[in-house]
């Protein structure tokens, strides 16, 4: 016999390390990159907590987030919802109506500090929380009792799937602009229209959503619309802010992020 055999408990150690792996082989670990990476911590981490006095109900086990970092402080999303919802806070409208945005990115920012509105033609559970308002309608056909109704009005990432379909919409090749014209009918004059979409080489991508040339809103606005300010998100998912339009470089898929005044 060995002069010092190994004791009961790194028997048992190694039991459950050989026993570990084979979960992985068998598939139930996960076998990705990340697990086979740190699998050896994970049973670190979980003898050290036995041996602590803690008591595990079940693994489950994440290996993901050894690698990770606090969050996601990049890309269209985060940075659209941040900027343009700081901008209302700044300007304090009277009214402030949102067509198609995130719910719970813009609108709850939003709400976190006043009242919105939402429309969308997808419908909506209750939030729970009363300074969300939502009505269901379709952009493309405005009520005429919505013609001039607020001062202050956002469409972040949307108006690139008005007419595709893809919500439930109506096909529509001229979507997109049937909507613009109306978030335009919708702003009083002097009020303010935020909107943001994909810019890159422009062409539809059905039936998920159109890219945009970068300048191709200023058409769309004629002499209805001022550009006030410009901010886009680039491919790499960094924001440039406060920008000249004919600034933007080559982009793939990026995010123009428009403040524009009625006349």
């Amino acid at each position: 016999m060995p002069e010092n055999p190994p004791s009961r408990s790194a028997l048992a150690r190694v039991s459950r390390r050989a026993a570990a792996w084979m979960r992985v082989l068998t598939g139930a670990y996960p076998r990705r990159s990340s697990t086979l990476r740190h699998l050896s911590r994970y049973l670190d981490d979980r003898d050290a907590f036995v041996a602590a006095g803690g008591r595990i109900a079940r693994e489950h086990a994440v290996f993901a987030d050894y690698d990770d970092q606090a969050g996601t402080a990049r890309g269209h999303y985060f940075h659209q919802d941040l900027l343009v919802a700081g901008f209302i806070h700044r300007a304090a409208p009277r009214r402030h109506i949102d067509v198609g945005s995130r719910v719970d990115g813009f609108v709850a920012h939003v709400a976190a500090f006043r009242e919105i509105e939402i429309i969308d033609i997808r419908p909506l559970a209750p939030t729970g929380h009363e300074r969300i308002r939502y009505v269901q309608a379709d952009l493309m056909r405005l009520d005429e009792t919505m013609v001039g109704c607020c001062d202050s009005l956002s469409c972040l990432h949307a108006i690139e799937h008005f007419g595709l379909g893809r919500y439930g919409d109506p096909v529509d090749p001229q979507g997109h602009l049937k909507g613009f014209a109306n978030l335009v009918r919708m702003l009083e004059p002097g009020g303010t229209l935020y909107i943001s979409f994909p810019i890159g080489e422009p062409g539809v991508h059905f039936n998920a959503h159109r890219v945009f040339g970068a300048a191709d809103v200023l058409q769309w606005a004629g002499d209805a619309l001022e550009l006030r300010r410009f901010d886009y998100v680039d491919d790499a998912g960094d924001l440039h802010q406060d920008q000249r339009l004919d600034a933007v470089p080559r982009l793939d898929y990026g995010c123009g992020i428009y403040t524009l005044r009625k006349r």
